[in-house]
This record gives C-alpha cells, structure tokens and sequence, in this order.
C-alpha cells in the first residue's frame, strides 16, 4: 500500500517540517500489521513528495487470532488485506504522521495552520459505483473540497470478459491544510471498504468526532461514514450522530440528557473482510450491548451516578476526567454543588469545556465547574476535602509501580467522603470472541484485574486509609467469569490518621 504527498511552490521546502520526518533519509517504524516506511521521491525548492509505503506482513496475520477466528478459513490466507489501502493504510497514517495530524509546527507554524497545495496519490483503493457510474471515493471526498480521479483498471488485462476491478488508483486535489487532508484520510479509508480490522470500541467515536472535527457534521454522507467508522454498532452510531448535531438537551436546564457516555474501550467488535469484499459483523451473543439501547460504557456512567447517589454526594471531582463524558451528567444534575473535572492533558480539558458549553451557560452555573490540569498519581489540594472523588476506567491506565502513588494522592491526600472506582474485570475477557487471548481491552491498558486481584487490592487500600469497600457489578454479571466491569464504592470510616501504601502516616 502506498500513498503520496506532494506540494509545489513556495510551500514545498515546509513539507517535511510539518511532516515531521527529515527528507534526508528514509525511516522505517514497526506497527501491529507490518513495517511502515517513509521516504521523499522528490526534494526539490518547488517539488516535495512524501511517501509511506505500508509493508503488511501477512504470515503474521494469517498466524494472528485478531485478524479471523477461524484457523482453517481460506480467507486467513487469500485476502486483499497486503495490497488493498484500507483501515491497515489509516492506521499506519495515524500512527506516522501522528504529530503532523495534531496541526502544529514550531518551525512552521503559519505553515501548519494554512490551507496548502496538496495532491494526495494513493494505489488500490476500494471504491464502489453508484447507479450514476460515480465511485465511492468521489462521492466521500469530493464534498470536501478535493478534486477527485479515480482511474479503474480491468481485473485482468488478458481477460476482460471479467470487467473492471474492485479498486482503483485515486488521485486528490486541492486546497487544504495538511493535517485535514490527513484526518481526512484516516477516517475515509476504512469506510471505502467498509471494514476496520482493529477492534472498534466505545473509544472509536471520540476519535472519529476529533478527526472529523469541522467536516463531518456536514458531509452529505454522514450517516454512511459513522455506519462504516462504527462498525455497523446502532449504539456508537448513535451516540456519534448526538455529539455532531450537538443534541445534548438538558444541561441549561438541570436534567440529564440521558445521553451515551464514551469512556472505555471494550465494548466493540471487528469487522472483517472476507473473500469478495463481503464485510461480516463478528459479535459474541454475550456481548448484550450491541444489541441493547444501554451499552456498557452508558451502564458504567449509571452505575457511578448511582454510587455518588448512595453516599449523597455533593462536591465531586473525576479524576482522570477526559474529554468531560462523565462530568456532563455531573453538571446536569444541579444537586452537584460543586463538580471538578482533573486530566493530565490540557487538550482533554479544552474539549470537555466545549462539551459542557460553558461559555453558553449562566454565571452561577460556570462557577459550579473546575476543570483543572493535574495528575492522579500527584497530590492535589484542589481536590481534597470533596464529598467524593471518581475514578472511572482510570486506574487500569496507571504502572503498576505507580499504584502506591495513585493511592497516596486519593485516599491519602484528597481524603474525600466517599471513592468510586471501576475498572475492566479481566475475566470476562474470554467474552470478547475476537479479543486475542492475552490482550488487554485497550492498548493504553498497563494491566488488567481480575475479580479477586480487585478486591484484594481495594480491601488492602481500604484498611490503610479507613475506608469500607462495597463491590458492585456493572453490566451483564456472567455466572461464569463475572460482570465486564467491576465497581468499588469506598466509604470513609475515620476522620484521623490514615497508613500510607510506603508505611508512613497522614494527619
């Protein structure tokens, strides 16, 4: 698989700083489906191409249990998947060109931030024809902007009896800025084919909202592009759909929306191409969520409001708060006199005031919110004293050698009322059909817990600190290996000195 990028005139010298790979040598970077290469064609004052050419390894693939089930398929062994540019081509653009895809540039930043000439070239790319004659690629990226060629060769020069191919060599003109063009192209190129083989979780529709940020709201096939992005899932489409047109009802008034919330990253299945380009939905009938109007990152959210209810809290902070999924219906509720959302990226925070629409609200509603930068490993004195402080899908995140810092800084140093912790239940991976044995739900996951390595490590930290712990199941709780996410309410028994996790005291 191969794509290029190129640009002339004065904006050519500024490619490979925006790129962020030197145009001098050729480099090369491993990833999950083969070896990435990135190298210029042409480096001149007036022409510069990139290109990254995608290596699939394909023994590996047809040998991996995350890319088909069955080990005596044919399709492990005859697929398109080393030669056709689909989400294996996205997911290598994303991970390459991961800063230039972020639009900022300290060598050049007018640059960076500027419509530019671009001609995106990219070979064997999946574009079905409409009943007019028109492929899909036109169809996609055409209201965008770009001017499209797709050039459709014969499936066989000698026999063409057999008609056109499947793909076609796309060729993309225009005006827009870099790191557009290459969002652009990453949520794009898996809906040509209508496949994605990566597992497809809850996470997908905040990435697929990032990427698509200023375009896709607009984009006469919007219901098609979230279809395919989502893997088909009605839940994720849904919520996808909510989020672009901006229905969050609820939040001037008080009230909660009731609307999906999109922390986590397990509840998701993949899609994969089989022979003939048929995409198939692989779904374990465990797995109640895609199936149900509640998914499980929705249960998840509940099941936190219900705790915070429990021990009638008032003053709460997220930890670990994200792009603000949970703090929406902490803001909703105006029982919450005081609601601090706290993340490590200032990013994160941006998006999470946008969210809650805080330049839209009140005075007197504003002043409820803090959205603070800060870490849960590092003591903060921001957040202590509250009534309640939440850790929903944080802790799995954190080192392992991190933990005892992560236990100071909460129940040592913050001290609230009341802990509300959940985190994947390692057991009920088995669930996951296409999950590989092994893996973590997330790739950001430093570990994963089961039931009783849970609980032995909140009761251990519960008896230092003062606090009781109560496990509660969220979601389906399987006879077998348990419920997918496991929930601690912990709820301060002392007002004194508490054991810190390295043996010392906290007044």
């Amino acid at each position: 698989m191969l794509v290029t990028i190129t640009t002339r005139g004065e904006a050519a010298p500024d490619l490979s700083h925006l790129l962020h790979k030197h145009p001098g040598r050729a480099q090369s970077f491993d990833l999950s489906v083969g070896t990435a290469h990135v190298f210029y064609p042409a480096d001149t004052t007036t022409t510069c191409t990139a290109a990254l050419l995608l290596e699939v390894d394909a023994i590996a693939l047809a040998r991996s249990k995350r890319y088909g089930a069955d080990a005596q398929a044919l399709s492990r062994y005859v697929n398109d998947r080393p030669y056709a540019s689909t989400s294996m081509l996205a997911l290598a653009i994303g991970q390459v060109f991961r800063s230039a895809m972020g639009g900022r540039s300290t060598s050049r930043p007018e640059r960076a931030a500027a419509p530019m000439d671009l001609e995106l070239a990219l070979t064997s790319v999946p574009s079905e024809v409409d009943e007019h004659g028109t492929g899909l690629a036109t169809r996609l990226f055409a209201p965008l902007g770009w001017t499209v060629e797709e050039t459709r060769p014969p499936l066989d020069e000698t026999r063409p009896e057999w008609g056109d191919a499947a793909t076609v060599g796309l060729r993309l003109q225009g005006q827009v800025r870099l790191a557009d063009a290459l969002r652009q192209l990453t949520v794009l190129l898996p809906v040509l084919d209508d496949a994605k083989h990566y597992w497809v979780g809850d996470d997908e529709v905040g990435m697929l909202l990032r990427r698509g940020e200023g375009w896709l709201a607009e984009h006469p096939l919007r219901e098609l592009i979230t279809t395919r992005s989502l893997a088909h899932q009605r839940g994720l489409v849904d919520d996808a759909t909510s989020r672009l047109l901006g229905v969050d009802a609820g939040l001037d008034a008080g009230v909660a929306d009731g609307g999906r919330i999109d922390a986590g990253a397990e509840d998701g299945v993949r899609r994969a191409t089989e022979p003939g380009g048929t995409a198939t939905v692989d779904a374990s009938p465990l797995i109640d969520d895609l199936h149900t109007e509640t998914p499980l990152y929705h249960r998840r959210a509940e099941a936190v409001l219900a705790a915070l209810a429990d021990v009638q809290a008032r003053t709460v902070a997220d930890v670990g708060c994200g792009e603000g999924a949970l703090l929406r219906h902490l803001f909703a509720d105006r029982s919450f006199t005081t609601v601090i959302g706290t993340d490590v990226a200032p990013r994160e925070l941006a998006r999470a005031e946008r969210r809650l629409r805080l330049d839209d609200v009140s005075d007197e509603q504003r002043a409820r919110v803090r959205l603070l930068q800060s870490s849960v490993t590092y003591s903060d004195d921001r957040i202590a004293g509250l009534d309640a402080v939440v850790l929903m899908e944080v802790v799995e995140h954190v080192d392992p050698a991190r933990l005892s810092a992560l236990e100071a800084s909460v129940f040592q140093a913050a001290r609230p009322g009341a802990v509300v912790l959940t985190t994947p239940n390692a057991e009920h991976n088995v669930r996951y059909e296409h999950l590989a044995a092994g893996r973590f739900r997330h790739p950001d996951h430093r570990f994963e817990w089961t039931r009783a390595e849970f609980r032995a490590w909140a009761q251990a930290a519960g008896d230092r600190h003062g606090y009781t712990v109560e496990f509660r199941p969220v979601g389906e709780d399987d006879p077998e290996v348990g419920p997918p996410t496991q929930l601690a309410l912990f709820r301060r028994t002392t007002t004194t000195r508490s054991t810190s996790p390295t043996g010392g005291t906290d007044a």
